[in-house]
Order: structure tokens, then C-alpha cells, then sequence
């Protein structure tokens, strides 16, 4: 719904500031994408292999510096 004294051309100086950083180094998003699949896109998870690590893990005794014997 537009009011009839809503200003469409207002672009606020953090748009400003994002524009004239995509005109100057256009490979900015690849960047960005590059960077997220780095940090966060991880392979998809073996579900066999991680329930065999679970089964084969052994259980730590309570306190580890002092052995039983």
C-alpha cells in the first residue's frame, strides 16, 4: 500500500555504500559464496560410519591419571 507522500527514491547510505562496493569489485558475491561453503556448506554425513565410531568408541575411566590396577 503506497501513501501518496511516500518518497521512492530515498536510498539510504548503507545501499549507497553496498552499490559502489559491488561497481568497484564485481566478484564479491562469488567471494562471499566462496567463503560460505568454506565455513558452513559441510559434506553430507555417513550415517553407517558414524554409528560404527559410536559402537566402537571405549569409555574413558573417571579419572585418567590414576590407573586402576
Amino acid at each position: 500500500m503506497k501513501f501518496s507522500k511516500q518518497q521512492t527514491t530515498y536510498v539510504s547510505e548503507f545501499t549507497q555504500f553496498l552499490d559502489d562496493l559491488k561497481k568497484k569489485d564485481p566478484t564479491i558475491d562469488e567471494k562471499q559464496r566462496a567463503g560460505r561453503a568454506i565455513l558452513w556448506d559441510k559434506a553430507p554425513i555417513d550415517l553407517d560410519a558414524k554409528r560404527r565410531a559410536e559402537e566402537s568408541r571405549v569409555n574413558q575411566q573417571p579419572y585418567v591419571y590414576q590407573p586402576k590396577h
